[in-house]
């Protein structure tokens, strides 16, 4: 443990200590993979890292997207598409405002319509569209 120093004055002793620490410092524009921790009526709530970035409704899909309360999701009724908690998502950080005091009251705002950005399932899905495609003929 080492020598510890007491100083006048003070209750404590202190030690020189060594430590690594890991931290998560959100860019701009950085492209983050996340699961879906909460649904709400304006939007679902990515869990990446240490802190939880707002994915709004609007920033999900160009389709019309319908909270559904009982079951916690966001669903379409043109594609059948669904995000609810526990899916995961790919999402690029649009926005940030981050509190150095309080890291878990920080804001990061999250878009997801740009291509290769989404529900996971759904880029999957696109994936192997594209490949049907490309191989007509073949079974």
């Amino acid at each position: 443990m080492g020598e510890g120093a007491v100083l006048p004055n003070e209750p404590g002793v202190y030690y020189d200590a060594e430590f690594d620490a890991l931290t998560f410092d959100p860019q701009m524009q950085e492209v983050v993979d996340g699961e879906i921790v909460e649904v709400v009526n304006f939007g679902a709530f990515v869990g990446i890292g240490p802190v939880d970035g707002l994915l709004h409704v609007s920033q999900i899909s160009d389709e019309y997207l319908a909270y559904d309360e009982e079951n916690q999701m966001l669903a379409s009724r043109e594609s059948n598409r669904t995000l609810g908690v526990g899916d995961t998502v790919r999402a690029r950080i649009v926005t940030k405002s981050i509190d150095e005091r309080n890291p878990r009251d920080s804001k990061i705002g999250l878009t997801a319509k740009q291509v290769g950005l989404g529900k996971h399932d759904w880029l999957k899905e696109e994936r192997e569209k594209r490949q049907a495609q490309a191989e007509p003929g073949e079974s």
